[in-house]
């Protein structure tokens, strides 16, 4: 089984598992966040297990699937931790970098690879009114990468991402309506 054949079955947690040698192989840069704790208030599951969860919270798309594989997988080489707590400093950057780095050593094409490693890098940044303007379609699928990556944090830490999630979906939805 391929690369877009695991992330985009019905079950994308159980194909990950049942096919984890073998994506392990192609990907060995996976092999870092596997039992990497976040040791971060906000997380309530180490960055493969976050992983996991936020592709089980998303839509059957090869794009955005691709990215939220690869989202966090920058934040063991990135960490700066005080007082017992990590913080990941531009991990959207260094994940992007792996990321890229990856897409290219499996033989996707150069435009996709930069589309799925700005969708990587820009994954933590609000999204704007601006930038909803200026490319609508990214910010959309942008916003179902925050949608999924937010639903994968702690339970109990969720109340100001939900704010953020509701105030950029309306700002989406009324964006679409003027289209």
């Amino acid at each position: 089984m391929n690369l877009e054949s695991i992330l985009l079955s019905e079950n994308v947690i159980y194909s990950i598992y049942q096919n984890l040698d073998k994506l392990l192989q192609q990907i060995p840069e996976l092999k870092l966040i596997i039992n990497f704790n976040h040791k971060h208030p906000h997380h309530h599951l180490d960055v493969f297990n976050h992983t996991l969860l936020s592709l089980f919270q998303s839509p059957k798309d090869l794009t955005i699937r691709l990215a939220l594989l690869f989202h966090d997988i920058g934040k063991p080489i990135c960490f700066k931790e005080e007082n017992g707590i990590r913080h990941y400093p531009s991990h959207g950057k260094y994940s992007s970098k792996i990321a890229r780095q990856i897409l290219i050593r499996l033989n996707y094409p150069f435009e996709y690879t930069d589309i799925i490693c700005e969708l990587i890098e820009k994954h933590d940044e609000p999204i704007t009114k601006e930038n909803i303007k200026e490319n609508y379609d990214f910010c959309f699928i942008l916003y179902q990468i925050q949608y999924c990556d937010a639903l994968a944090h702690h339970p109990l830490k969720l109340d100001k991402r939900i704010k953020y999630l509701k105030e950029t979906s309306n700002l989406l939805t009324n964006a679409s309506l003027m289209r």
